[in-house]
């Protein structure tokens, strides 16, 4: 009998600079974002032949969300986060949930970070 398998793909800290926030000083240059996401493919097939094309390549997953966060200025954390997860589950059908967790780690002077974490999960 076939065991039950359920795959999660993720990026975990990917830093990219981008023009984000809803401050004065933060239009006027990049700071540093620091993006998980965690792609919840739910029974996806293992692969059978050991090949990139039988699930969901991570680098395309990191590449997308670096696009995303470098396109334009955006005010929000949650309004990028929303946008990654969105394009995941756009762009492969065997996506059943996006979780996508960013972090400013210079937003506040007594933390580590300050952000947001939010899943998108598919509706069909």
């Amino acid at each position: 009998m076939p065991h039950a398998t359920t795959t999660k793909i993720f990026v975990s800290g990917l830093e990219i600079q981008a023009s984000i926030g809803v401050h004065p000083h933060e239009y006027e240059t990049t700071q540093a974002i620091i993006i998980d996401v965690e792609l919840d493919m739910g029974d996806m097939p293992p692969p059978q032949d050991d090949r990139l094309n039988e699930t969901l390549d991570y680098a395309l997953v990191a590449t997308r969300a670096a696009e995303l966060a470098q396109e334009a200025h955006v005010q929000l954390v949650e309004t990028l986060a929303v946008r990654i997860a969105r394009w995941a589950l756009e762009a492969d059908a065997r996506v059943c949930a996006a979780s996508v967790r960013i972090a400013k780690p210079h937003a506040l002077i007594n933390a580590q970070a300050a952000g947001v974490s939010v899943t998108v999960q598919r509706h069909d």
